[in-house]
């Protein structure tokens, strides 16, 4: 809903939550007035034109502030004359936030007021949709999670025998030790005894003979050696 309003022998366009500046009003900031020269009222598609004015139609407006206007600079001369004139001026205005439009009954302000506790009211449903719908997915996706995670059952390890599974089941305390395998001990040769040191040598001495005699070879295993050679003649003289 929007209205057009006079004031200070101007028009203006206002809707709710408008704010303009109008000529200067004799008023303090922060009161409330009510403009009754409205010239038109239009809700949607429907308006109504005032002829010059809307019967049961008034604005509501608050003052802002009383203020003056950005400066104005006026400056006039005459050619050829030397005639120069310049000036400032500031208007004075006052500044009005529009409360509320009435007209037949009806409230601009009650109407968005309404509109916005609906909107409020959807948003707060919205809201609380999303947190139940949220609570649901988690609930959903919790359950999954427990469906996908594997069982204890089947990330332990196989049994090894029947045998070994009754140990581990009857002593679960203490952990199965693999039986370990005994070694054959070797026997040890016995050490001759130290002797002493004249018998060492003795011995050291007998045991080189004994390696020189079954090395060499003797003399009634092998036949003397025949000479091949021719001999000669024994030398005589010539005189003979």
């Amino acid at each position: 809903m929007y209205a057009v309003i006079e004031t200070g022998g101007k028009q203006y366009r206002v809707e709710l939550g408008t704010q303009l500046a109008v000529e200067r009003l004799d008023v303090e900031p922060g009161a409330s007035i009510t403009l009754d020269r409205v010239l038109l009222v239009a809700d949607g598609e429907e308006a109504t034109i005032g002829r010059p004015l809307v019967t049961d139609a008034a604005v509501a407006a608050e003052v802002v502030t009383n203020d003056r206007a950005d400066k104005v600079i006026v400056f006039k001369y005459r050619p050829k004359a030397r005639r120069r004139v310049k000036k400032g001026h500031r208007q004075e205005r006052t500044v009005l936030r529009i409360s509320d439009i009435r007209f037949n009954g009806r409230s601009a302000a009650d109407d968005a007021r309404a509109s916005e506790e609906r909107a409020r009211t959807e948003r707060q449903r919205l809201q609380d949709a999303a947190a139940r719908q949220a609570a649901e997915d988690a609930a959903l996706a919790e359950k999954l999670a427990k469906r996908a995670a594997p069982a204890p059952e089947a990330t332990a390890k196989p049994s090894r025998s029947k045998a070994a599974g009754k140990a581990a089941s009857t002593d679960s305390a203490e952990p199965a030790v693999p039986p370990t395998r005994a070694k054959p001990k070797r026997a040890r040769a016995a050490r001759p005894e130290s002797p002493a040191v004249g018998e060492a040598e003795t011995t050291e001495t007998t045991a080189t003979t004994a390696d020189t005699a079954a090395t060499e070879p003797t003399s009634t295993d092998t036949p003397e050696a025949v000479s091949t050679e021719p001999t000669q003649p024994p030398e005589t003289g010539k005189d003979d």
